[in-house]
C-alpha cells in the first residue's frame, strides 16, 4: 500500500515540473516492490536527480537542505543515538539543541521526508523533539560509516540476537563457490558483515583489503589508487574477528582451525554487476592473525593503449611483440602494474595461429586461448619444472611470472635462445637493473647479451581527478623549475585536483602507468659482456633516446595527467650524472689527429676528424712540467651545448698538455669506442662564447691504444664528413 505522505511528494515533483505522471507510476510501481522510499525510487530508476527533488521539496515542505559533508557532527551527540535506530529509520543525528521551551530538540537529516508515524515513533524511543533536515542518500550513507563505522548496524543486529560469545559460523566447506555478495547482505550475521566490508571495498574502487589485529583493537583498510586508507570500523568488531576470519577462510577453502601457520586461498564473489576473484593471504601475528584480501575482475579488456604508454613508447612495445624470439623483461617492486602490461601484450599475440603458454604464481587473471599453469611448490611444480614442461607443448609465446633464482633465469634464456618469444618480471628499481640483476643471480652475461631485447620498469601514478582539476598552486617552485629544467621547456602548467565528492575528496580518480624502456642495442650489449655497473648501462641507454622513469612523469605532469607529487612518490630520482648522461654525452666539436701512415724520414701523417659526436673524458693520469703550467687549462666539457632537456653541464677536473685522458667516443648508430689520448696542445676556441659561460678550448692529442677495427670506424666518419 502506498502512504499518503508518498503520494503527496510525487504530487509536490510533479507540479514542479522535475518529473513526469509516467515517471511518478513507474517509482510508485517501485516503491509497493520494494517499500523504498519515492525520491530513492526515482532516482534509482534515473528518473529525476536526487539533489533537484529534494531542493524542490525542502522549499515546499519548509524543510532545510544540508549537505552533510561539509557538517561537523558532535561525537557526544553519535554515542547518545544508538546505531539500531539510526539503521532501521535511516536517518543521521546532526544537533541537539535545548530551546527556551525547556525541551531538547534534535535536528536529523533524512534522504525523504519522513512521515508522522515515524517522526513520532522517534520521539518516544528517543525522548527529544525531532526537526528534520534533507540530504542525499550518498550523504547520509557516508555519514553513517564515518561516524558509527562499516557495518555498525549488522554487528549490533548480531549482538541483540546471539550475544557477544555466540558468533555464528557457516560451515558450508564447497571447494568454490560464487556467491552473490549483495543478496547475502540482508541477514543480521557474520556472513553479512564479511559481505558488507567486500562490497564496501568493491564500491570504493579498493584492490586490497587490510583486516590487521592489534593490542585490544582490529584496524581495517582499503588500498585504493595504491594508497591505503583507514577506514572506521565499530570498536565492537575486536569481539567478531575470529569469526570473520573463519568466514574468510571458509569461502577460501582455507582450514579455519591452523591458527599458527600462513595460509593463502581463494575464493569467487559476485555482485550485482560482476564477478569477483579474491586472493586471500593469512598470516599469524602476536594478537591474531592478519588477512589481506585482493580483488581482481575475472574478466578484463586489455589494451595496449589504455596502459599509459606515449605514441613513442607504444610503437616501440609493438616493435618488441614483433620480434620471433628473445626475452622482455618487465620490472618495477609489487603493484607496479607489471601483470597488466604482460597480460595486455599477450592479448595482442593471441591469435588463433599463435600458441602461448604461461606460468604464474599465482593466476591473477584468465584469459580464453591462452593455457595457463599456476605453480605450486607443495607438489614441486616450480617455475624451472614447469618451464621444461612448457616446451613439449610446442609454444610460440610464453610468459614466466617472475624469475626469481638461477635456475629460473637460466633455462628461461636458454628457452629464448632457441626461438621462442618470452615475457617475464624481476624486481629492481629501473630498467638497467635487470641486467645487474641477472648476473648477481649467476646468469653469464653473454646470455643475458644474446638473448634479452628488453627490459622495461614502470610505476602506477594516480590519475588528477577530472571533475576538480584545477591548477596547481601549492608545489614549491624550486620543485617546478627543477622539472622544467630536466624537460628542457618552459610550457609547462601543472595542475592538482581540489577534491570532490567523485573523487571521495582525494584529488584521484584511477591510475595510469610512467615507463622505462631500455632496448639492448649494441653499445647496451657491449656493457653488458663487459659487466659493466648499472649506472653505465643507464647512461648508455639514455643516450640511446630512452627516457628515464621521473622524465615520463614530469611528460605526464606537463599533460595535466597527474601531479609532481604523485612522480616524486613513484619514481627514482635520476642523479646528476645520469641526467648528463640526457645530453646524449658532453657534445664536444672534438678534434683528433691520427696517424695513418709513415712519411720516410720516420715523420707521421695525421689526418684530422672534426665532427661533432657524443664523448665523456676522464683524466687518466697528470704528467707535465714546470714549464707548461703557463698553458691554459682545459675544463672537461669544451663544448658546452644546451642538451635536449635545457641542462648544461660543466666539470671542474682539468686537463694539461701532456695529460693522458680516457675518452668514451659515442659514434652515431656504432658501439661506444674507448680508448687513451695523450694531449699535446691546448688553444682556445675562437668562436663566440655566451656571456656567463666557460670559455672553450680546442685540444690537440694522439692515440696512445686504440683498436685497429675501432680506428677503422673513426677514419670512416672523417671520410663521410
Amino acid at each position: 500500500m502506498v502512504a499518503k505522505s508518498e503520494i503527496s511528494i510525487g504530487e509536490k515533483l510533479i507540479s514542479a515540473g522535475i518529473i513526469k505522471k509516467d515517471a511518478l507510476d513507474r517509482a510508485m510501481s517501485e516503491h509497493e516492490r520494494t517499500n523504498a522510499p519515492l525520491v530513492q525510487c526515482l532516482s534509482k530508476l534515473k528518473l529525476a536527480k536526487e539533489d533537484k527533488m529534494l531542493d524542490v521539496l525542502s522549499k515546499e515542505l519548509y524543510l532545510p537542505f544540508i549537505k552533510l559533508r561539509d557538517v561537523t557532527i558532535d561525537k557526544s551527540l553519535i554515542q547518545k543515538i544508538p546505531v539500531r535506530f539510526v539503521a532501521h529509520y535511516k536517518f543521521m543525528p546532526v544537533k541537539l539543541t535545548l530551546k527556551p521551551d525547556g525541551l531538547n530538540y534534535l535536528s536529523v537529516a533524512v534522504a525523504s521526508p519522513l512521515n508522522i508515524m515515524i517522526l513520532d515513533e522517534l520521539r518516544l524511543q528517543l525522548g527529544y523533539e525531532i526537526e528534520v533536515m534533507l540530504t542525499v542518500s550518498d550523504e547520509l550513507m557516508g555519514a553513517m560509516k564515518k561516524y558509527y563505522g562499516l557495518a555498525a548496524d549488522t554487528m549490533e543486529k548480531i549482538m541483540s540476537t546471539t550475544g557477544k560469545d555466540e558468533m555464528i559460523i557457516p560451515t558450508d566447506m564447497s571447494l568454490e563457490k560464487v556467491e552473490d555478495i549483495e543478496k547475502l547482505a540482508e541477514d543480521a550475521s557474520i556472513i553479512k558483515l564479511v559481505n558488507q566490508i567486500l562490497l564496501e571495498a568493491h564500491r570504493s574502487r579498493a584492490t586490497d583489503i587490510h583486516l590487521e589485529p592489534y593490542r585490544g583493537k582490529i584496524r581495517l583498510r582499503y588500498r585504493i589508487d595504491g594508497i591505503l586508507y583507514n577506514i572506521n570500523v565499530p570498536t565492537a568488531i575486536k569481539n567478531f574477528y575470529l569469526s570473520i576470519l573463519s568466514r574468510i577462510k571458509i569461502m577460501s577453502n582455507l582450514n579455519i582451525v591452523e591458527r599458527r601457520l600462513p595460509q593463502d586461498g581463494r575464493a569467487v564473489v559476485k555482485t550485482e554487476k560482476e564477478t569477483l576473484d579474491m586472493r586471500i593471504s593469512i598470516i599469524p601475528t602476536p594478537y591474531g592473525e592478519s588477512a589481506v584480501i585482493r580483488l581482481l575482475p575475472t574478466k578484463m579488456l586489455y589494451n595496449l593503449s589504455d596502459l599509459g604508454l606515449t605514441p613513442e613508447e607504444l610503437s616501440i612495445l609493438q616493435m618488441l611483440l614483433n620480434k620471433p624470439h628473445g626475452i622482455i623483461f618487465v620490472t618495477g617492486p609489487t603493484g607496479s602494474g607489471k601483470t597488466t602490461t604482460l597480460y595486455a601484450s599477450l592479448h595482442k599475440l593471441n591469435t588463433h595461429e599463435t600458441k602461448i603458454l604461461t606460468i604464474e604464481d599465482p593466476i591473477e587473471y584468465e584469459m580464453e586461448g591462452i593455457t595457463q599453469i599456476q605453480v605450486m611448490p607443495e607438489i614441486d611444480l616450480t617455475f624451472a619444472r614447469a618451464l621444461r614442461s612448457m616446451l613439449r607443448h610446442d609454444p610460440d609465446v610464453m610468459m614466466v611470472g617472475e624469475v626469481r633464482d638461477f635456475e629460473t633465469a637460466e633455462i628461461t634464456i636458454r628457452i629464448a635462445l632457441t626461438g621462442h618469444l618470452i615475457f617475464s618480471t624481476i624486481h629492481t628499481n629501473d630498467a638497467a637493473g635487470g641486467v645487474t640483476r641477472l648476473i648477481d643471480m649467476g646468469v653469464e652475461p653473454y646470455l643475458i647479451a644474446s638473448s634479452v631485447e628488453a627490459f622495461i620498469a614502470q610505476r602506477l601514478v594516480r590519475v588528477i581527478c577530472p571533475e576538480c582539476k584545477e591548477n596547481d598552486t601549492l608545489t614549491p617552485k624550486v620543485m617546478i623549475n627543477q622539472m622544467k629544467k630536466e624537460l628542457g621547456t618552459d610550457d609547462i602548467t601543472p595542475y592538482r585536483g581540489k577534491g570532490c565528492d567523485e573523487c571521495n575528496f582525494t584529488g584521484y580518480q584511477g591510475r595510469t602507468a610512467i615507463y622505462e624502456i631500455m632496448l639492448i642495442d649494441e653499445n647496451v650489449r657491449k656493457l653488458v659482456l663487459a659487466k659493466s655497473s648499472s649506472d653505465e648501462i643507464k647512461k648508455a641507454a639514455i643516450r640511446n633516446k630512452m627516457k628515464t622513469l621521473r622524465i615520463a612523469g614530469w611528460e605526464k605532469v606537463r599533460a595535466g595527467i597527474t601531479t609532481v607529487e604523485e612522480v616524486l612518490r613513484v619514481s627514482p630520482g635520476d642523479p646528476p650524472e645520469i641526467l648528463a648522461a640526457a645530453n646524449l654525452g658532453f657534445k664536444n666539436e672534438a678534434t683528433f689527429e691520427m696517424p695513418l701512415a709513415e712519411t720516410p724520414r720516420g715523420g707521421r701523417v695525421y689526418n684530422r676528424l672534426s665532427v661533432r659526436i657524443p664523448m665523456e673524458f676522464a683524466l687518466h693520469k697528470t704528467s707535465v712540467t714546470a714549464e707548461e703550467e703557463s698553458f691554459p687549462k682545459y675544463i672537461k666539457t669544451v663544448a658546452q651545448d644546451i642538451s635536449p632537456t635545457g641542462i648544461q653541464w660543466l666539470a671542474a677536473e682539468t686537463v694539461l698538455p701532456g695529460s693522458i685522458v680516457k675518452l668514451k667516443i659515442y659514434p652515431p648508430n656504432l658501439p661506444m669506442i674507448e680508448c687513451l689520448v695523450k694531449v699535446v696542445r691546448i688553444e682556445e676556441a675562437k668562436e663566440t662564447v655566451k656571456p656567463g659561460s666557460q670559455a672553450k678550448y680546442n685540444i690537440g692529442s694522439y692515440y696512445l691504444d686504440i683498436e685497429s677495427s675501432d680506428k677503422a670506424k673513426l677514419i670512416a666518419l672523417t671520410e663521410s664528413a
